[in-house]
């Protein structure tokens, strides 16, 4: 008899962005006439910018040729766009990365997901609370986590760090020391971002222990302030406990498009082992890489064309952001990130419940959010929204919103 993987097992309920999707249909399916506008999950809405196409328009061609068609590519992603890579997002910011440490995948959530291959199941795990639900669920299914606690909303093997408005939603190395330990800044979901000060005292906290820092840096396009790093390999030492996860999903537009690259130092070292080698070896092993018709439009966001037209898109989801941010604040709501962020962490009035508060904005405003305990127990009593809508539907679910409140 084939035995299962019971650790799916004790997973509870469904995936948080499957269960909004649903209660979103049902509602619908409910009321037909109803037009909801999504504020909830965050897929971006804009086109991928022309020099992008134009680059895989004309990589589809060359694919057409005996001379330039390509098979299997590298694993690690083709020469060019690790070099453009490590020029355009690092050396740019004075910042040394070779493309030997960079890893082309085709997202942050699968490597976010994947990187516990090359660690021990024994291994203690942190996490920000609240936090991305993949951090999470990704190491309950591999056996890190323990029992799921229902009555607490936690799983008893792993380390939660609350990231709370008392400590500005910024996470504080734990007493109980973890060996792997997951940051995301600017952060899913309150949207809150780490100094370089901040950042500091981790990185000398996981060289002092052995643990290893994954730093999840996905949406740092979106960062204004100048005193946060766009990485965290802008703070000394992080090169010997840091990896480093990016996207172009939210930079680029790639979240149909499937393309992001992940940072493993060749210093970082554990247990006699190079973490770069054993990532390698993961990947040869597990994946053919992605597409080259896709990394030939990823390579074209570092032109300076593409550059240029992928920020126009990010200023697009600012100045969302900021009609969110001040639109439900001006109602008398209290609202968090959404500066260097495109999430918006909103209080619910009251102290209602984040998944009643849920409810009662799709129903009277016919607005979808996301609750805030989907994301851990410290998320409870907020909703996530999010800036990557249309510019006059955002204005519209504020108005909505405010509606509600007056």
């Amino acid at each position: 008899m084939v035995k299962i993987n019971e650790n799916y097992l004790k997973l509870p309920g469904s995936y948080l962005f499957s269960e909004v999707a649903r209660r979103i249909r049902v509602y619908q399916e409910a009321h037909p006439q109803a037009e909801i506008i999504k504020l909830s999950i965050g897929d971006v809405t804009r086109p991928l910018v022309p020099a992008v196409t134009s680059a895989m328009r004309a990589a589809v061609d060359e694919m057409g040729t005996a001379e330039g068609f390509r098979g299997y590519g590298p694993e690690q992603g083709y020469e060019f766009l690790r070099e453009a890579i490590a020029q355009g997002d690092y050396a740019a910011r004075g910042v040394a990365v070779q493309p030997g440490e960079i890893f082309v995948s085709d997202g942050a959530k699968s490597d976010c997901g994947n990187i516990g291959d090359i660690f021990g199941v024994d291994n203690v795990v942190a996490v920000c609370d609240p936090v991305y639900p993949v951090y999470v669920d990704t190491n309950a299914m591999a056996g890190r986590a323990g029992e799921y606690q229902e009555e607490l909303g936690k799983w008893n093997r792993l380390v939660y760090m609350p990231c709370v408005e008392a400590n500005g939603f910024a996470p504080e190395p734990p007493e109980d020391i973890p060996d792997i330990i997951y940051l995301c800044s600017p952060n899913n979901p309150t949207g809150a971002v780490m100094t370089k000060d901040q950042l500091k005292v981790w990185v000398d906290y996981a060289n002092a222990h052995g643990s290893v820092i994954l730093y999840d840096s996905a949406y740092e396009a979106f960062i204004t302030s100048g005193n946060v790093p766009h990485t965290i390999f802008e703070v000394e030492g992080a090169r010997t406990c840091a990896i480093e996860f990016r996207s172009f999903s939210k930079t680029a537009g790639f979240t149909g498009s499937r393309c992001a690259y992940t940072v493993v130092p060749m210093e970082l070292e554990r247990g006699g082992a190079k973490l770069n080698a054993l990532w390698n070896r993961r990947q040869c092993t597990k994946f053919n890489g992605v597409p080259y018709v896709v990394q030939r439009g990823a390579a074209a966001v570092y032109t300076p064309e593409g550059r240029a037209q992928i920020m126009a898109n990010i200023d697009y989801y600012r100045a969302n952001a900021k009609v969110i941010r001040e639109g439900l604040s001006a109602a008398g709501l209290a609202c968090f990130g959404g500066v260097d962020a495109p999430y918006i962490w909103l209080k619910t009035p009251g102290g209602a419940g984040s998944w009643e508060f849920f409810d009662r904005v799709l129903a009277e405003a016919n607005v979808a959010t996301t609750p805030g305990a989907g994301f851990g127990p410290s998320g409870e009593g907020y909703i996530r929204l999010t800036a990557f809508g249309g510019a006059e539907a955002t204005k519209a679910a504020v108005e909505r919103v405010c509606n509600m409140f007056r």
